[in-house]
């Protein structure tokens, strides 16, 4: 059971965030817009936004979004959320049983902690993004694989499993979902002389399932949107990403750096394990030689493809925390094993007193004044502080995790409550509930916007387009509402700085009559 505290508590943790957050403007809302204008034009398999092709995801995330708008009549975070945070459970409770047999009973929660926490990892458990859910269904097509190469379980259901997992990999981002589990399981075949079985994992039924489904998906696909829709989705989007990005790109060594950050607080701990077992020639088992597989044939193929985002590495970060969980009980208390905690630790004892240095020496984090951030510093302090005390006078390596993880998701608890309140600078949904407000007070019917970026998605929540208004247009708007940054008001003509304005959060409204 002890397990299940970690959901509970991240779950708990999340509450806020799930239930008070807006959406963001760079993707989330934009994922929104897209399924409402397929639900007007009626069409499930190809995507637009605004007119304009949208290839650029398959459609499951999108049915989605979809659903939920059908089901309730809107889009409510708490419902998108739990696609993102139940994916990461379910990644963190595969992982766990995979390793049952591993290790020591209780060093298993550890595991969930370390992984939950995990920077990027958690960041993913709560914003709206596909990447969660391929993560999972790879993490899934991984683990049956290796069920199948011991003989564990029934062997006709994981030979539908296994490539059933796959294609909704594929289904919910894209080629990765299949190329991450056709490399590695070949690579490890290979590795361990068993590459002459490889027909019964890529035999003819994981073909048949595979080009079933791709055939029915690419079929739709051309009956809804044509040759040229089909073209962008299959060459397009996957050869040129590939080979020559046109979005993200970046050189080979990228995830060499972005790996740094994208573990905190756990960098230094996982890396220096993993790197230290692998000198030291401690990873004897199949299980660490399939995990320690998996993240060098993953690493290495997501840096040769062109397009890089720090996401992408998302389904490499469960085999890099479970691999280093299975050696950590090999280590006794040494003081570089510590330091790689006492660093992360210390850096959380000085929140409070270096938010409140913050807050007195300058004004430009937004609501730094308020008291449930001080209340998340504190934690933070406090957990820290402990976390160091437990390192360093009890020698406690897994209760310094514990207490740091705690630390973690408890300052994340506190401080989600002032979402409302931030709100109204990290998403538009406040801009266009004032917008609204005003536009019926005036009988106005246009909707304006000057300088805000991907505004054409704020339809989502005036259920109207909106006008991005160019300089040649400026001078010459018909009666409406027009939207724009306050940091922006120096742009404009002086006549439409005379109008009547509203200031909201740090946005202004200008009616134009």
């Amino acid at each position: 059971m002890k397990n299940y505290r970690v959901y509970l508590y991240t779950f708990l943790a999340m509450l806020p965030i799930l239930l008070l957050r807006d959406y963001t403007p760079a993707n989330e809302l934009r994922y929104l817009s897209i399924a409402d204008e397929a639900l007007r034009n009626g069409t499930f398999l190809t995507f637009y936004n605004h007119g304009q092709i949208y290839a650029d995801k398959p459609p499951l995330y999108f049915w989605i979004i979809m659903l939920g708008k059908w089901i309730f009549g809107a889009h409510h975070m708490w419902f998108l959320s739990l696609f993102s945070l139940l994916p990461a459970f379910i990644i963190c409770r595969t992982m766990d049983r995979w390793i049952a047999e591993e290790i020591k009973e209780e060093y298993r929660p550890t595991g969930g902690w370390l992984l939950l926490t995990c920077g990027l990892f958690m960041g993913m458990a709560i914003f709206l993004r596909m990447d969660m859910l391929m993560c999972m269904f790879i993490t899934l097509s991984l683990a049956t694989f290796y069920k199948m190469v011991q003989g564990q379980g029934n062997p006709h259901r994981n030979s539908v499993l296994f490539p059933l997992y796959i294609f909704l990999a594929l289904f919910s981002k894209g080629p990765i979902g299949l190329l991450i589990p056709l490399t590695v399981s070949i690579t490890f075949l290979g590795l361990t002389g068993r590459i002459r079985s490889i027909g019964r994992y890529w035999g003819w039924k994981t073909g048949v399932i595979l080009i079933g489904c791709a055939a029915l998906w690419f079929g739709g696909v051309y009956y809804e949107g044509g040759q040229t829709y089909l073209h962008n989705l299959l060459f397009h989007q996957t050869i040129d990403r590939a080979v020559n990005s046109f979005h993200h790109e970046a050189p080979f060594y990228y995830y060499f750096i972005s790996i740094w950050y994208s573990l905190i607080p756990w960098s230094l701990f996982l890396i220096g394990i993993i790197c230290y077992a692998i000198c030291k020639r401690r990873l004897h088992s199949e299980i660490q030689k399939f995990f320690l597989t998996t993240i060098g044939v993953s690493f290495l193929l997501l840096s040769l493809i062109s397009s890089k985002i720090e996401v992408y590495l998302l389904p490499v970060f469960p085999f890099i925390v479970y691999l280093a969980l299975t050696v950590l009980p090999l280590f006794k208390w040494n003081h570089w094993l510590a330091l790689s905690l006492a660093i992360p630790a210390s850096i959380f004892a000085l929140a409070l007193p270096g938010w409140i240095i913050v807050q007195t020496a300058t004004d430009l984090i937004p609501y730094q004044e308020n008291t449930l951030f001080y209340a998340a510093a504190g934690l933070l302090s406090s957990s820290g502080l402990y976390a160091l005390y437990e390192l360093y006078r009890r020698k406690q390596i897994k209760r310094t995790i514990h207490t740091l993880a705690y630390g973690l998701l408890s300052a994340i608890f506190i401080g989600g409550w002032n979402l409302p309140e931030m709100n109204k600078t990290l998403g538009y949904g406040h801009l266009c509930e004032k917008g609204q407000q005003i536009a019926q007070k005036y009988q106005l019917k246009n909707y304006y916007v000057w300088k805000i970026y991907r505004s054409e998605n704020m339809d989502v929540y005036l259920q109207q387009e909106v006008q991005a208004v160019s300089p040649e247009e400026i001078n010459s708007l018909e009666d409406g509402i027009l939207l724009l940054p306050t940091k922006r008001l120096n742009e404009l003509p002086q006549q439409l700085l005379n109008k009547e304005r509203y200031q909201t959060g740090t946005y202004t409204i200008i009616v134009i009559r």
